[in-house]
């Protein structure tokens, strides 16, 4: 029998203060990323009874401004048994002043083995956000066309002209890879099967299945976003267990075809995935994603919580290559007055130290003439290191924790940009405006030292910002 309690978090040793989480229990992607009635809603695969993935419910919280949040009660709860079934990941869509969740109901049969499932789509609408109705009519989609095998999931909806849309992943019964099928709809609730837009070459270049997909237009290139499972690792390449990344085309509604580009990682991090975006009311596209992976290790866990989302994050295109950034409400968690301009020295032998970095913005400028190191000390141990290889204009991650390092790679130029954003158990690196991003994990009881060493610091601009802690408000 399935423990009935929620969670309490019992050690807040890990626990970001600035980025979105749940109370306690565990959380995984974000879903139904939208803006509705004045709010900024994520919504997040959610399981409030332990620590471990378990039947998904949504969790939900809700901002003005995109740095503090609210949560709210639960949105979605699986049908009973709960243990049989699961509401896996989804998006939003308002329509007629209401706010429509599409989600993939996941089902369990009686033999209880993980590969014996199937998956159908849903929809439940609320007219204040907070309250949801399922739709009494579910599944809207009852299965996937007869050439899918059942993964059948992740639905993104979007309106165009004065049609609705859903994409989906799949994976093919024939070959056994990922793809995107394409549905169409006037009301949201009764949908056709227009066919499959994109598909895998193989499943171990392009993978075994199209997870999380979403579609949407950046200065006029459509962009293929997707965590494809089951690529294999190529030298320095789909180093995680699972990647996300996109490919650039050009979607056709009418044929159901899009044609595009290469697989293009979005984020070279150990810990990033199903990504989901949203248009804003000024037009920025937005993203959030999973700050975390599969299989990796959690030491939260035995605090009675695991998992976290990205910092929002601002999507542009330039020379067919996605760059992300903070987005700019990031200004609002600077606490005034602990701007300070590091001092520098052109004693190439001296560290440059911020101490006990907790809940901390760092933006450096350093001439790429030369290698550098940037390092998270705990005591004498680098929990986290950042390698530049300048002659390779090359970036290397590393985590004490993982045996295996992350590569990134950043276009030739005299100066590199890096702005990082520290919450205590987290880092986000963002390298030449967001033309590179590492997101990462790392475990440290003690507030480690940030200390960049082994360069001529005359070359280095450096500043610092402390932030503003707690910003994500939990209900009682």
């Amino acid at each position: 029998m399935m423990n009935d309690t929620f969670m309490q978090v019992t050690n807040p040793r890990y626990r970001p203060h600035f980025h979105v989480t749940a109370s306690a229990g565990w959380i995984n992607d974000p879903n139904g990323f939208v803006y509705f009635k004045g709010y900024y809603h994520i919504f997040y695969q959610y399981h409030p009874y332990s620590a471990e993935w378990g039947p998904m419910h949504w969790g939900h919280a809700r901002s003005l401004d995109l740095v503090h949040w609210e949560s709210l009660p639960i949105a979605l709860t699986p049908e009973k048994p709960i243990a049989k079934n699961g509401i896996f990941s989804g998006s939003a869509i308002v329509k007629d002043d209401k706010l429509y969740l599409m989600y993939t109901g996941h089902h369990f049969g009686e033999s209880g083995h993980d590969d014996d499932f199937y998956e159908d789509q849903n929809i439940a609408i609320s007219e204040d956000g907070i309250h949801f109705k399922k739709y009494e009519n579910n599944p809207v989609i009852s299965m996937p066309p007869s050439d899918n095998t059942a993964n059948f999931r992740d639905p993104k909806v979007w309106q165009q002209g004065d049609m609705y849309y859903v994409i989906l992943g799949g994976q093919t019964k024939a070959e056994k890879v990922g793809r995107v099928l394409l549905y169409a709809s006037k009301d949201l609730l009764n949908w056709t099967y227009e066919g499959a837009i994109a598909q895998a070459d193989t499943a171990d270049q392009e993978g075994y299945m199209w997870e999380c997909p979403d579609i949407f237009s950046l200065e006029g290139q459509d962009v293929l976003l997707m965590s494809p499972q089951g690529i294999q690792p190529n030298h320095e390449k789909y180093l995680n267990l699972h990647q996300t990344g996109y490919m650039i085309g050009k979607l056709d509604v009418d044929t159901a075809q899009f044609e595009r580009n290469a697989f293009v990682e979005i984020d070279h991090g150990h810990d990033f995935y199903a990504s989901q975006t949203m248009l804003a009311p000024d037009g920025r596209r937005l993203m959030f994603g999973w700050m975390a992976m599969w299989e990796s290790i959690m030491p939260e866990q035995a605090d009675g919580w695991a998992g976290a989302l990205t910092f929002p994050r601002e999507l542009t295109i330039k020379d067919n290559h996605i760059y992300m950034n903070p987005v700019a409400e990031l200004d609002q968690l600077r606490i005034n007055g602990s701007k300070k301009a590091v001092p520098f020295t052109p004693n190439a032998t001296e560290q440059l130290v911020l101490s006990e970095a907790d809940s901390h913005e760092v933006q450096l400028q350093l001439k790429t003439d030369e290698d550098y190191t940037l390092k998270f000390m705990a005591e004498n141990d680098a929990v986290l290191t950042l390698h530049y290889d300048h002659q390779a204009n090359k970036l290397t991650i590393a985590r004490s924790d993982r045996p295996d390092q992350r590569v990134g790679y950043v276009k030739s130029a005299a100066v590199m940009t890096l702005q990082l954003l520290i919450d205590r158990s987290s880092v986000e690196f963002f390298i030449n405006d967001g033309e590179t991003v590492f997101t990462e994990r790392y475990y440290s009881e003690i507030h480690p030292n940030v200390v960049l060493d082994k360069i001529n610091f005359a070359d280095v601009q450096a500043t610092t910002y402390e932030l503003e802690k707690n910003t994500v408000k939990y209900k009682k």
